[in-house]
Parts: structure tokens; sequence; C-alpha cells
């Protein structure tokens, strides 16, 4: 599988690490000198905006949160994104508030999956902070971490193999409109890590039946 990357943050640098060992990825930004050498430490291949989402059969949005559209356009506007799946990981939370910027009642996924009609969109990897997904092990407590994503129906089966594909176990909450549940629930991950909990700090499910013998 193909991923674009739109960002080189800590959040991509961290997926794309995971995702080279089965997946082609491109990593992109606006410092296209930062990129280059987020693409050279993790593996990937760097690119603008608008060559990751021409590469990607998958985009991942890895901007800041006050940044996700104008990545989008960046990247060629809607039609760049047609017939991708588009995996949000951003979270709109203030972090004075430690509450969602959005007032309107809905996710910034939703908002995302409005303005790309054309693609499949889904959000993922938004409940934990970077330091847990560069973590090879991916198990706490004895149990495998589980990961919460919304999607559509379309891109439901590719957001759940690349979680996968990082050593999580994956749990969809359901359709888009169950989004804005998880923006709310990251905004409680991201209180307490501001308050000086372990940057490892998660939320996780208990399954016993996806326990790893270890």
């Amino acid at each position: 599988m193909k991923i674009g990357i739109i960002g080189s943050g800590g959040m991509a640098k961290a997926l794309a690490g995971k995702w080279r060992s089965k997946h082609d990825v491109m990593l992109s930004g606006r410092n296209a000198e930062r990129a280059q050498a987020a693409a050279s430490e993790t593996g990937a291949v760097a690119g603008t905006a608008t060559e990751a989402a021409a590469f990607g059969d998958v985009v991942v949005l890895a901007t800041r949160w006050e940044d996700v559209f104008s990545g989008i356009e960046s990247a060629g506007g809607p039609d760049a994104f047609k017939g991708k799946i588009v995996i949000d990981i951003n979270n709109p939370v203030s972090t004075e508030s430690f509450l969602t910027t959005r007032e309107d009642g809905r996710s910034l996924t939703q908002a995302i999956a409005d303005h790309l009609p054309g693609a499949h969109v889904g959000k993922a990897f938004n409940m934990a902070q970077v330091a847990v997904w560069e973590d090879e092990d991916m198990h706490y407590d004895g149990r495998q971490m589980v990961t919460l994503y919304t999607a559509d129906d379309e891109a439901d089966t590719t957001i759940a193999a690349l979680i996968s594909d990082v050593g999580a176990a994956p749990l969809r909450l359901g359709g888009n409109a169950h989004a804005y549940q998880l923006e709310a629930a990251a905004a409680i991950v991201i209180q307490f890590l501001f308050a000086g909990r372990d940057p490892q700090t998660i939320f996780n499910f208990i399954q016993p039946e996806i326990k790893a013998v270890r």
C-alpha cells in the first residue's frame, strides 16, 4: 500500500517508522528540509504535500489541527483526495481549557469529510501521544494496546489494517458521527499529559480475547 502523509512532525515520523516495513510511505511538509530529514530518519521518501496526496492510496492528515484545511489546500484541494482513504489523526483541543474547540457539536473529522466529498474519511491514532506510537512493544499492563477509530464503510478495513500494522488492536467505535467522542476522550488524555503524567498515558480497553501470550 502507498501512504502519503501531510506533515513531518513527531506523529508523522512515528507512524511512518512503523508502516515502512510493510508499505511505501511519503512524508511532506511546508519545510522541505525538515520533511527530508524526517523521511531519512524513518526510511520513507520526502515530497511536497501535492506529491504526497497524489502518491498515497491512503493520505494521513498529520498537521496541527489548526492547519488541517490549509494542508488540504496545499495538497491541491478536495479534488486531490478523490477516491483516497483519508485518516484524520488530529485533536481540536484547547490546551488552556482542555475542551474541544468544535462548538457546533460536530467533530473535525466530520468537517473534513464534508470538505472532501470524494474521499473516504476516518479518524484514528488520536488517542495517544507520540511516545506511545514510537513504542515497539505496544503492550500495557500485559495487554495489547487497543486503538479506537471511526470510519465510513469504505475506509473501515484499511484503517483497521494500518492500526494492526503499528502493533495495536483496532476497535471501531462506529462511523464518523462518533468521531466527536474520540476527540473529547483525547482531551482527557491531553489534560493528564499537561499535568505531568507519563507520555505513555493511554486509555486501554480490556479485551481478554486479544490478550497476547508473552
